[in-house]
């Protein structure tokens, strides 16, 4: 629980300092109504191209564009900001545009205040960006968390050959090309991947809509490890207090509540998707749009997206 308090410590300031550098406009933007956590808006979210409701980066200056930097940083751990500052950058890649911070598109929303007691938020969209936020005394949620990159493979410039999610990839990949027999049967639920996530921008994450797939117990032990790594990937996305806070959920539920299913071909470069599947938890990744360079993954939590349990045990404590 301390680390908890440190992050939402941290996120509490870096709300301040960017509420301090902007105008009054630009707070006008940023700011939904305060205290209306219930707000349909809070579960509206995308990861297309494509304006959303919140102070869009674009036109910020230096300075302003450093603090929602710090701040986007506080909902990550070392490597999770470093993902997301790579998903920035790819995708000014894709727009010509690489080392241009002041041409970002992304929307920045503020929901409830910083300053006081209640459960506040906050969260930054933009095309293959999307980061959710939630803060109470109880502790910080961060789904769903979605990064996508386009192209999947950087192949011209300075970065040519960069994967900005190639170990989501190749772990996955790993795990299926190491399956034989009834096992890969399981696994792969179809030769043709997807077009997209299967759960797409959807306010409430159903592991149910997801392939049944391979049962952990049914791996062997190096497989079950390359599932664990691959989970373990996702969530160590979150400050580190959250993310071990996740996988000790999943340890003590039992991991043989997980399953992986595959779709696709098994050689690089080629079309494909998988997700894995738990009580609590799901995991989507496909690569299928222009010929496999595109990619797409995501981490969504069943009681915990848009702090929803957090939300709830304070309410109901507020209420008693």
């Amino acid at each position: 629980m301390h680390g908890s308090k440190d992050v939402a410590s941290g996120m509490r300031e870096a709300a301040r300092a960017l509420l301090a550098v902007l105008e009054p406009e630009q707070v006008r933007l940023l700011r939904a109504a305060p205290g209306r956590l219930d707000a349909p808006e809070l579960r509206e979210w995308t990861y297309l191209p494509g304006p959303r409701p919140g102070l869009c980066t674009e036109g910020l200056d230096g300075r302003q564009r450093e603090v929602v930097d710090v701040l986007l940083a506080t909902a990550h751990s070392a490597a999770g900001a470093e993902l997301v500052r790579g998903a920035i950058e790819v995708e000014r890649h894709r727009r010509g545009l690489p080392g241009s911070p002041g041409a970002d598109r992304y929307w920045v929303r503020l929901l409830g205040d910083p300053d006081g007691d209640e459960p506040w938020g906050w969260r930054m969209n933009g095309h293959h960006l999307a980061v959710h936020v939630l803060v109470t005394a109880a502790g910080v949620r961060v789904t769903p968390h979605f990064v996508g990159s386009e192209p999947a493979r950087i192949g011209t410039g300075p970065r040519a050959g960069h994967r900005l999610l190639g170990p989501e990839e190749d772990l996955a990949r790993r795990l299926v090309a190491g399956l034989h027999g009834t096992a890969r049967r399981s696994a792969v639920f179809s030769a043709t991947p997807p077009d997209d996530i299967l759960t797409r921008a959807d306010p409430f994450a159903d592991p149910g809509r997801l392939p049944d797939g391979l049962a952990y117990d049914r791996m062997a032990p190096g497989q079950q490890r390359l599932l664990e790594r691959l989970v373990r990937r996702y969530l160590d996305r979150a400050p580190a207090a959250y993310g071990q806070e996740c996988w000790s959920d999943a340890v003590r539920r039992g991991l043989s509540t997980l399953s992986f299913a595959w779709a696709g071909g098994l050689e690089p470069g080629g079309r494909h998707y998988y997700c894995v599947r738990a009580p609590d938890f799901l995991i989507e990744y496909d690569n299928t749009q222009d010929g496999g360079n595109h990619a797409h993954s995501v981490w969504r939590h069943v009681r915990h997206d848009w702090g929803a349990d957090l939300l709830r045990g304070h309410y109901t404590d507020r209420h008693a």
